[in-house]
């Protein structure tokens, strides 16, 4: 049985978590590309460490830009979580004070937070999220359909 794969053979979503300090602008993107990208094979989620309580303007504006619409997300801790274990947590910053949360794996990944950037590197930042999460749904998708080895 693969990742992908329930007990009953039926494909599940694989189950992703991007975490950062405020929940507000690096996880919250990386969420909403993962959704866009990886469609019915992604369940993704986001929190932070120490969330802010709201999702950054200019995050709301950049993937916007994208066509995906920010405004309704709210930022949000690890106890806001579905339970179960993801297969991928993603840490983008938090450091020392990412939560505790069962996953398979765990990746960081070393992106500057782009909340006091000019507009123009924040969307370099934005960019440069989306990259690494279709460079992640695509590993995560071949792993899980690779057969099992004896």
């Amino acid at each position: 049985m693969t990742a992908s794969e329930s007990s009953a053979g039926a494909p599940t979503p694989l189950r992703f978590l991007f975490v950062c300090v405020e929940n507000s602008c690096r996880s919250q993107m990386a969420e909403a590309f993962a959704r866009l990208h990886g469609g019915d094979d992604v369940d993704a989620h986001s929190a932070g460490s120490a969330p802010s309580g709201r999702v950054n303007p200019t995050a709301i504006e950049v993937m916007a830009e994208l066509g995906y619409n920010l405004r309704g997300h709210r930022s949000k801790s690890t106890a806001d979580l579905p339970d179960g274990t993801f297969d991928v947590l993603v840490s983008m910053g938090c450091g020392d004070r990412c939560p505790t949360v069962p996953a398979h794996r765990r990746e960081e990944w070393e992106i500057p937070d782009p909340k006091a950037l000019p507009l123009d590197d924040f969307r370099l930042v934005r960019d440069r999220i989306e990259t690494e999460v279709r460079q992640l749904i695509a590993r995560e998708l071949a792993r899980a359909t690779e057969p099992t080895r004896r």
